[in-house]
């Protein structure tokens, strides 16, 4: 299998040297391509800190993180930008899609970013839409859009540039039920396409969706379990068992 991602004992420390505050410890692990991986812990866990990191947002303070066999740890300036852009796609909770533009315009942008010609962006566009049924939002802007529609579009934009890995921070946060069932659903088809997805959650229906959960508790790995052939309910136990293991830490998340 190709490792698209490889945490390799990342440490993150904020603060001065007289009130260090350790986020993360000594963590590592990878990703393989086409992997759906889930990352879960309780708020001050280090969970966010960890995408921060593999994001390139922030810095680590030891060790190093592969993304494409690339160290980003050794990144600079422009490099980190064309990293970005070139590598990663990104789906926020918030959508984070540009009101004065369409769904269409909002898709583009990411493509038009990398010189690629109006006929490439329209095929590029055309398949991605009917992958995540948003065909029929492309000509509206996101004030006209459903919570789900939007979040569709902004992982349109995500996967269009055919990036090595999408991070996927709280992706279902900001909808309901209904539309997070959709989205996760495609996250899945996605998955089976050879996506790399890595999202954080702090909801256990969210994370049964993935084909692993990663723990993380006090900036460390605390468990790991792996979906295998379970379905996705007796998943979604598994998960909660490892919720009742780490006590009360989650239940302001779930």
């Amino acid at each position: 299998m190709e490792t698209i991602l490889k945490v390799e004992k990342i440490e993150k420390y904020y603060g001065s040297r007289s009130s260090l505050t350790k986020a993360i410890d000594n963590m590592s692990f990878e990703v393989e391509k086409g992997e759906f991986v889930a990352i879960m812990g309780a708020s001050g866990s280090g969970k966010t800190t960890l995408l921060n990191c593999i994001s390139t947002i922030d810095k680590v303070t030891s060790g190093h993180i592969f993304v494409d066999n690339i160290d980003i740890t050794k990144l600079k300036g422009n490099e980190i930008n064309k990293f970005r852009r070139e590598k990663l796609g990104f789906i926020f909770q918030d959508f984070n899609l540009l009101d004065t533009l369409t769904a269409y315009e909002n898709i583009a942008l990411a493509l038009s970013i990398q010189n690629i010609s109006v006929k490439e962006i329209e095929t590029k566009i055309k398949k991605v839409s009917e992958e995540l049924d948003i065909k029929n939002v492309l000509n509206k802007y996101p004030y006209q859009m459903s919570g789900g529609e939007k979040q569709r579009v902004a992982s349109a934009r995500a996967i269009v540039t055919d990036s090595k890995l999408i991070l996927a921070d709280e992706p279902t946060g900001a909808l309901d039920s209904k539309s997070s069932k959709m989205l996760l659903e495609k996250f899945n088809y996605l998955d089976s396409i050879g996506a790399t997805i890595l999202m954080v959650t702090h909801d256990a229906f969210t994370a049964s969706y993935a084909r692993r959960v990663i723990f993380i508790k006090d900036g460390k790995i605390f468990k790991e379990i792996h979906r295998g052939e379970d379905s996705r309910k007796e998943f979604f136990d598994k998960i909660i068992d490892v919720v009742t293991l780490l006590g009360g830490d989650l239940n302001d998340a779930l």
